[in-house]
C-alpha cells in the first residue's frame, strides 16, 4: 500500500497530462497498478490464446453484414474487464484557442483527437458514454470461452474513471458500480482507501464484489444469530407467535436505519446504550415503536432525541418487547450491524421461518407486509 507522499505525486503528476491517449493510457494504468498494490498487465504474446491481461489486445468485431473488423482493447484482463480509454483535456484545447503550437510546429488543435472534449461539458458526457459503448461492443467481440468480463472501466485518462458491472454474465446489464454516486472515480478520490481497496478488488477478486454475493452471506450471518437468539426466547416465552413478531420489529427497524428511514445508526447505537442496562430496554423499544406506529419524537435516539416519520401498517401497531439480557442484546446488535440496506426485504420473513422451531412455523405473509413512510 502506498504512503501518502506517493500518492499525491500519483494525483499531481497525473492531473496535467492530455493530449496523446496512447503514449498515456498504459503508463497512467501501470502507475495505477502500482498505486492499488497489483501487478500490471503483462507482454503480449503474437498467440492471442496467451493474452489474458495485457494492453491492446486484439478482437474481432462482426458487423452484422457478413463483414468483420479489427479492434484493440486499450487494455484486459480476462474474467475481470475491458477498459477503454480516452483523453479529455484541459490544457491542449485551451492551447489550441490560442493558436499555440508545440516543439514540432504543429498546431495544438491537431493533438485534439476526433470526439475529445472539454471535461465536464455535455459533448465530454457523451464522449464517455459513447466509449462504455465501445467497451461493451468489444466485451462482446472476446472469444467465447472468454465469457463476458464483470467490469468495464471507462477512463479519461488522468481524471477520471467511470466503473460498470454486470454480475448476471450476458452482457446486458452494465450498469453503474457500486452506484450512480459512487460510479465516477475521480483522480482525487484515490486518495480514499476504500476507493483504492475497491479498485484493487476489480483487479485481484472481481466476482466478490457481486452484491448478490454479499446479500447471501448476510443472509446467513443474520439468520445463524436470529436462530441462537429465537431458540432462547422461545424456551423461554413459550410463545413463537409473539417471538416472531418481536424479531420482527426488531429487523425491520434495522433496515429502517440501514435505508434513512430513521437517523442512521440509530437503533444499533441504542441497543450498545442498552446492553449495558437491559432492564431499560423495554421502555425505550416501547417509545420508538410507539413513534413509529404514529410519527414523533423519540428521546432515547440519538445524543438529543430524533423525530421519527409514521410507517403505515400493521407491524408497529403492538409494541411488545420481550426483555432481554446483555448476550441476547448482543446478537441484536451483531446483526444490526451488517448492512441490511443490501437484503432484499422480501427476504426478511425467510429469516423468520428459518430462526424458528420447525413445528412452530409461522405463515410468511403474517411476518411481512408491505410498508409506507408518511412525513
Amino acid at each position: 500500500m502506498q504512503n501518502n507522499n506517493q500518492i499525491d505525486s500519483f494525483i499531481a503528476d497525473w492531473a496535467i497530462t492530455g493530449g496523446s491517449e496512447l503514449a498515456n493510457t498504459q503508463s497512467f494504468v501501470n502507475g495505477l497498478c502500482g498505486l492499488i498494490g497489483v501487478a500490471p498487465p503483462n507482454g503480449s504474446q503474437p498467440d492471442d490464446t496467451q493474452n489474458a491481461y495485457v494492453f491492446e489486445r486484439r478482437v474481432f468485431q462482426d458487423n452484422g453484414d457478413g463483414t468483420t473488423s479489427f479492434g484493440r482493447l486499450d487494455a484486459y484482463k480476462r474474467d475481470g474487464f475491458v477498459l477503454e480509454a480516452k483523453q479529455g483535456t484541459d490544457a491542449d484545447r485551451e492551447a489550441a484557442k490560442r493558436g499555440e503550437a508545440d516543439f514540432f510546429g504543429k498546431p495544438a488543435s491537431e493533438k485534439l483527437k476526433q470526439g475529445t472534449a472539454k471535461r465536464g461539458t455535455p459533448s465530454w458526457a457523451a464522449a464517455m458514454l459513447k466509449a462504455k459503448g465501445q467497451a461493451e461492443r468489444y466485451a462482446k467481440a472476446l472469444p467465447l470461452e472468454h465469457g463476458w468480463p464483470p467490469f468495464l472501466l471507462i477512463t479519461d485518462v488522468g481524471h477520471c474513471i467511470d466503473v460498470y458491472a454486470d454480475f448476471s454474465g450476458t452482457g446486458k446489464q452494465y450498469t453503474q458500480f457500486p452506484d450512480a454516486a459512487r460510479f465516477r472515480i475521480k483522480l482525487d478520490d484515490l486518495r480514499n482507501e476504500d476507493v483504492r481497496t475497491r479498485l484493487a478488488t476489480i483487479w485481484s477478486d472481481p466476482l466478490s464484489l457481486d452484491p448478490s454475493k454479499e446479500a447471501a452471506k448476510v443472509t446467513r450471518e443474520i439468520a445463524d444469530r436470529l436462530a441462537a437468539l429465537s431458540k432462547r426466547l422461545e424456551t423461554r416465552e413459550q410463545n413463537p407467535t409473539c417471538v416472531a413478531d418481536f424479531l420482527m420489529r426488531c429487523l425491520f427497524t434495522m433496515f429502517a436505519e440501514d435505508v434513512g428511514l430513521i437517523p442512521e445508526g440509530s437503533f444499533t447505537a441504542l441497543l450498545k446504550k442498552m446492553q449495558a442496562r437491559p432492564e431499560n430496554l423495554t421502555p425505550a423499544l416501547t417509545d420508538l415503536w410507539a413513534k413509529m406506529d404514529t410519527g414523533g419524537f423519540v428521546g432515547a435516539l440519538g445524543d438529543a432525541g430524533e423525530t421519527v416519520r409514521k410507517f403505515n401498517g400493521y407491524l408497529f401497531k403492538d409494541q411488545t418487547v420481550i426483555p432481554l439480557d446483555a448476550d441476547e442484546i448482543g446478537l441484536l446488535i451483531q446483526s444490526s450491524e451488517k448492512k441490511w440496506n443490501d437484503v432484499e426485504p422480501a427476504i426478511f420473513g425467510t429469516l423468520l421461518e428459518r430462526a424458528l422451531d420447525g413445528k412452530e412455523r409461522v405463515p410468511r405473509q403474517h411476518l411481512w407486509h408491505k410498508f409506507d413512510v408518511v412525513s
